[in-house]
């Protein structure tokens, strides 16, 4: 159980308010710094406000209960208020997801599945709090929380059929929304309509064992108030969809397809009218003009040539692909698709011998490139591009890549290895090729010690802001080493 509000003082906090340029147009504005006393204490989270700043926190044990450490940031990175919250030893943060004025966040004892959940609604204007206790009617572990003016909307899976708990903030009450445990299948959206209505996307197998997409809708108290079902072509299966509702009442819903339920061979495109009737578009990867285009030139120029080839025969050349999709973006008339290539990695042991039949070890994901596909609002496509990704592993599939998209260019920007690496679009043009410059610390007589522990993510904040947060370990003749917990202010002009 959370209780009081208290204030306490926090470890040594820096915030330097700079211009730095990094490239012709990457600028950082500002920094905010909290020096690690030790290697092995527990790390802060920075946690995206949106236009209110940023809501720093982290856990930190005690003998009976822990205790959650807060700091309110605004958008220069400046402190507004610092306070502690204790909590029990048994309880994890699984999201945090702000509304509003209120950050929430979402915690469960992960020993037991049937436990109820916890949900903390902060006030980010003065770090006022409410605790609400939260029945899990059905035992299952959550996976994705949106959160409206009424209620909190908790996705998850039980028994590897999808579900949506809805929790009622005035009358606090809780109850599964209706239409699921219907079949095994994957939650792909909760998405949070203008007019209040809420959808939900779910891809499971229908009556011919190919992947449908499940669209429901429901009002603001959790009622149903219609199912779409999108059904696919012969042969296709429908994997992963994102939504976005259009003014005149259509919707689209975009993602990708598959021959197999593994791997995706293209992308596409559902066009849906007010009253539930669909037209739905296909486009393989080698119909795609820069799908690949991240392939070095004489690698890129085989691929097409096979194409070519094929496309000489009357025949089609199937590519397999994983993509992670991210949500759409309304740019100039026109829809965003965005995703991520990646692939698993597996190593084997020192000593591997075939024979012996030793499992492979899982050795976490690998991005090849981001993919940025414009379609009108019709589901025509109307041009692609891609984006390079060196580098990056990671053992938890996330977006790494973020979107700025503007009248008159599309700005991809991701980080690695304190590295912030750009492209700069527009359509199907190369404006600015890749370029990549160091992120500086506070120090500008640091540097980074690359060889030791440093932590590190970038994410789309406000306006045409971003923010890089992670750890850093630095050195300098002048200050030695230090490890500080950081979050950069970077805007691309």
């Amino acid at each position: 159980m959370l209780t009081g509000w208290t204030s306490k003082l926090l470890p040594l906090v820096l915030v330097v308010t700079w211009t730095v340029p990094l490239a012709a147009q990457v600028t950082q504005s500002a920094r905010f710094e909290i020096k690690r006393q030790q290697r092995d204490e527990p790390r802060y989270t920075a946690a995206n406000l949106g236009a209110n700043g940023i809501m720093v926190y982290r856990r930190v044990p005690g003998k009976k209960d822990d205790q959650f450490e807060l700091i309110k940031l605004d958008t220069s990175l400046r402190q507004n208020w610092e306070g502690v919250i204790p909590v029990s030893k048994k309880l994890d943060v699984i999201q945090s997801k702000s509304s509003g004025n209120i950050f929430y966040m979402l915690l469960k004892d992960p020993a037991y599945v049937g436990k109820d959940f916890v949900i903390v609604g902060i006030n980010q204007a003065n770090g006022g709090y409410k605790v609400f206790q939260v029945k899990n009617i059905i035992p299952f572990y959550p996976a994705e929380l949106v959160v409206t003016p009424k209620a909190a909307l908790i996705g998850g899976y039980f028994n590897s059929r999808p579900l949506v708990l809805y929790y009622n903030f005035t009358l606090q009450t809780s109850r599964i929304l209706p239409g699921f445990f219907n079949s095994p299948g994957e939650l792909n959206q909760i998405k949070l309509l203008p007019d209040g209505t809420i959808d939900i996307i779910v891809s499971s197998r229908n009556f011919e064992k190919r992947r449908a997409l499940w669209i429901r809708t429901y009002d603001n108290e959790g009622e149903l108030l219609r199912t779409t079902i999108l059904q696919p072509d012969e042969d296709k299966h429908l994997l992963f969809g994102r939504s976005m509702k259009l003014p005149d009442g259509r919707q689209v819903v975009a993602g990708i397809y598959g021959r197999f339920t593994e791997y995706s061979r293209g992308v596409f495109v559902a066009t849906i009218d007010p009253i539930g009737g669909y037209t739905i578009q296909y486009y393989n990867f080698a119909e795609l003009k820069n799908f690949f285009s991240y392939m070095r030139a004489r690698r890129q120029q085989r691929v097409k040539d096979r194409i070519e080839r094929r496309t000489i025969k009357g025949k089609k050349l199937k590519f397999n692909y994983r993509l992670l999709v991210h949500d759409l973006i309304d740019h100039n008339n026109e829809l965003l698709l965005v995703g991520e290539a990646f692939y698993p990695h597996y190593t084997y042991p020192r000593y591997y011998n075939p024979q012996a039949r030793t499992e492979r070890i899982f050795d976490g994901y690998r991005y090849t490139h981001a993919v940025v596909i414009g379609f009108k609002k019709n589901g025509l496509l109307s041009w692609d591009n891609s984006f390079e990704i060196n580098d990056i592993k990671t053992f938890q599939l996330q977006q790494f890549v973020r979107v700025q998209a503007e009248d008159q260019r599309i700005l991809l920007m991701y980080l690695f290895d304190n590295t912030i690496r750009t492209k700069i679009i527009k359509n199907d043009n190369v404006l600015e090729g890749k370029a990549e410059e160091p992120m500086p610390s506070a120090g500008f007589d640091e540097e980074l010690d690359k060889e030791d522990e440093h932590t590190e993510r970038l994410d789309a904040w406000y306006g045409n802001y971003f923010y890089a947060s992670g750890i850093q370990t630095l050195k300098s003749r002048r200050k030695g080493y230090r490890q500080v917990f950081f979050i950069n202010k970077i805007t691309y002009r």
